[in-house]
């Protein structure tokens, strides 16, 4: 079958555009997740152009051969990952940005094209795209819509979903199909482009998108408040909330995650610190907004509350946030990154009750979190060569999700559903609503050939 499918490749391919040695190919066989499993590639291919991507997959359908489509492979939840004898479809190379208006405030996109590079091109013409990912550096515009992934800048300004305002998608026969539009308004119809967004790859794979972009706002203004207890920092954010402030980043770190940054970047925060809220507006009244932010602070209970004075101090006040990841990194050899996203008015409790599972499995778990948007980032941190410390790793993530879902939360706010969390999502759709995202699977992959394994 290999021989065969290859040689069909072939046909409709230019020769770099195939990659069959095994052991370039083993390198393409998974994200960056933990305990999802992953197969063997038959081959990988790198379309760079609409064409290609269409004649790969009306070659998958003849042969009845699974397509798993890639990006830039920085997800967590294994959606990207291979199956035994799978094309993985990388669409890495398919990277140009089309068309960037500023008059309809639309950029036309590629799906290889890199976040920060569609940010800085979009900036030279005073527009700005919100999406930002930790991973924004190397994801990709195409793995962003596949996974809805978020972002800091979420609590203001939205997730991936929000900006998409039309896709090209190569369906599983092979045929083209263009959802939505590039314009401002437009409710013709049912609305398919939200349905790719978020859909991992397994209803078709996407080829082209329109985004919509918005002004450049003013550089942001920060703030970070430091508290005695997470619960605290929690009330804060409420108090932020319901006194409708609108803060570009509202982001917060637990004790855990502050000490970790501390013993990596040399931040020189209190040990006593137990949590650190990172505010920051992006408006002409930022000094007068954080101010405000700061009061609420202080009455919450804050220990210190430290305003930055201009841009370069927000940046580094910023910084702490930024490298809270890599610092929990440093403290085990793995890490388990889960996405819990709870009512903002439940946040307190998802923090303690995450605190109360790493108590009970005797295990390191860092909390760093979209505070605004009540996403939580709870890390596991253990050493996989220890097998007993790698069960209490997996049944600690469980829990977590668990602990979500029981205080009216979903089990993923931006990082998808993939291998890790197949189960969970059973759980929190119900029966029922398995019943209906399975028929619209089977309406447009009827063969299950997109990312088979993969959401149920």
């Amino acid at each position: 079958m290999d021989d065969d499918l290859i040689a069909r490749l072939r046909t409709g391919l230019p020769p770099e555009a195939l990659l069959t040695d095994p052991q370039v190919t083993a390198s393409y066989a998974s994200d960056m997740a933990d305990f999802c499993p992953a197969g063997a590639p038959a081959v990988v291919v790198l379309p760079r152009t609409v064409e290609q991507v269409r004649h790969v997959m009306r070659t998958a359908t003849a042969l009845r051969v699974p397509v798993v489509p890639q990006g830039a492979r920085t997800g967590l939840s294994g959606a990207a990952n291979a199956s035994d004898g799978c094309i993985v479809l990388s669409l890495v190379k398919m990277d140009r940005i089309l068309e960037v208006s500023a008059v309809d405030r639309i950029a036309v996109v590629e799906p290889g094209v890199v976040n920060a590079v569609l940010s800085r091109a979009v900036a030279e013409q005073g527009l700005y795209y919100p999406p930002d990912p930790s991973s924004w550096e190397q994801c990709t515009i195409g793995g962003n819509i596949g996974t809805a992934s978020g972002g800091l800048c979420c609590v203001k300004y939205g997730v991936t979903a929000e900006y998409v305002l039309g896709l090209d998608v190569v369906l599983a026969d092979g045929r083209l199909l263009r959802t939505g539009r590039r314009t401002a308004k437009g409710v013709a119809g049912y609305d398919l482009t939200r349905l790719f967004v978020g859909s991992e790859g397994t209803l078709g794979v996407v080829v082209g998108a329109v985004l919509a972009l918005r002004p450049a706002p003013p550089r942001q203004l920060a703030l970070a408040a430091e508290f005695p207890s997470v619960a605290a920092a929690c009330e804060a954010v409420c108090a932020v909330m319901e006194a409708g402030l609108a803060p570009s980043l509202l982001e917060l770190m637990d004790g855990t995650t502050v000490r970790a940054v501390n013993a990596l970047g040399k931040m020189g925060l209190p040990e006593s610190t137990q949590a650190l809220l990172l505010a920051a507006f992006d408006t002409p009244d930022a000094p007068a907004a954080l101010a405000a932010v700061g009061e609420l602070c202080t009455a919450a209970g804050a220990s210190a509350v430290v305003p930055a004075e201009d841009e370069a101090e927000s940046e580094l006040l910023l910084r702490a946030r930024r490298m809270s990841l890599t610092a929990l990194d440093a403290l085990r050899p793995a890490t388990m990154i889960d996405d819990v996203c709870v009512p903002r008015s439940r946040l307190a409790e998802m923090l303690d009750g995450t605190a109360a599972i790493a108590r009970t499995y005797g295990l390191l778990i860092g909390v760093c979190a979209h505070a605004g948007d009540g996403n939580t980032h709870p890390v596991v941190c253990f050493d996989p060569a220890d097998e007993d410390e790698a069960r209490r790793a997996r049944e600690s993530f469980d829990q977590i999700m668990a602990l979500g879902l029981a205080l009216g939360g979903t089990i993923t706010g931006e990082h998808g559903v993939g291998v890790l969390k197949k189960e969970w999502l059973a759980r929190e759709l119900g029966p029922v609503g398995l019943e209906m995202q399975r028929a619209v699977k089977q309406a447009f992959d009827p063969l299950g050939l997109l990312n088979p394994g993969k959401l149920f």
